[in-house]
């Protein structure tokens, strides 16, 4: 599904290389969570893959399902099946919600050659989408993100990657400022579309979140490179010791 091949990436602004070789092969129907210090690359490589400017790849590829992303624009990416929920998603004052939902997924049905949803169909799945993350229908109303408490902003993200259903997901940093049960509404949301043609990729600091969204895979990244992978237990053993003695081993 995703496959990253030595990717190399620098930051424009600065000429600073930040990935250095990052190799990474997502299988559909399996989680991978990667963990790792601040300033290891972790959102930058999501940045990469959502096709975010400043950066410039000079080595590597990246491809889903076999198709260049490296080659595509932002929305040709989303249109292939890519899906970047934010750590920090922005407001976007003046478009509302429904309209906003309702655009976005006309968009990818006229991308893959589908016929638009219909008003009263769109209707009946956002709020049967938006019922099971417990966003009420004042929050659809509202203008994107307007208002909205960090938590409320991330369930509204996995609403928008429901409605959407995309092929690879990638989670950066979800759980940034969620309380317990924010957290939780989060991952079930996470978890109802866990099936065997999606992919996804969870960045986290934080073993907490993978103890809702449990993964088939966790990988440690520092200074640009994955160093370590292993199975759930990696995650454990981070929070337990920190990773000292990981970066040790590779030094």
């Amino acid at each position: 599904m995703l496959e990253i091949k030595n990717l190399h990436v620098d930051l424009e602004e600065e000429d600073k290389a930040i990935l250095k070789g990052v190799n990474l092969t997502v299988e559909a129907g399996k989680v991978h969570a990667i963990m790792g210090p601040n300033g290891s690359g972790k959102s930058t490589l999501s940045y990469v893959l959502s096709g975010r400017g400043g950066y410039t790849v000079t080595e590597g590829s990246a491809t889903l399902d076999g198709e260049n992303l490296l080659e595509m624009e932002p929305e040709e990416r989303a249109a292939a099946g890519l899906f970047l929920a934010f750590q920090y998603p922005v407001e976007i004052p003046g478009v509302g919600n429904m309209t906003f939902l309702r655009t976005a997924v006309n968009a990818q049905r006229k991308a893959r050659g589908e016929k638009e949803i219909s008003a009263a169909d769109f209707l009946k799945l956002v709020r049967e989408k938006a019922k099971a993350l417990k966003i009420d229908a004042d929050m659809l109303k509202r203008p994107v993100n307007v208002g909205f408490s960090g938590g409320e902003k991330k369930r509204n993200e996995i609403l928008q990657m429901a409605m959407l259903e995309p092929r690879m997901c990638i989670l950066d940093e979800t759980d940034s400022g969620l309380d317990v049960d924010a957290m939780r509404l989060v991952a079930d949301g996470v978890n109802a579309l866990r099936d065997e043609g999606r992919g996804f990729l969870v960045i986290t600091h934080y073993q907490r979140l993978l103890d809702h969204i449990v993964p088939d895979v966790v990988h440690i990244m520092s200074d640009g490179r994955i160093i370590r992978t292993g199975g759930p237990e990696l995650a454990l053993e981070v929070e337990k010791n920190g990773y000292a003695d990981i970066l040790t081993e590779v030094v």
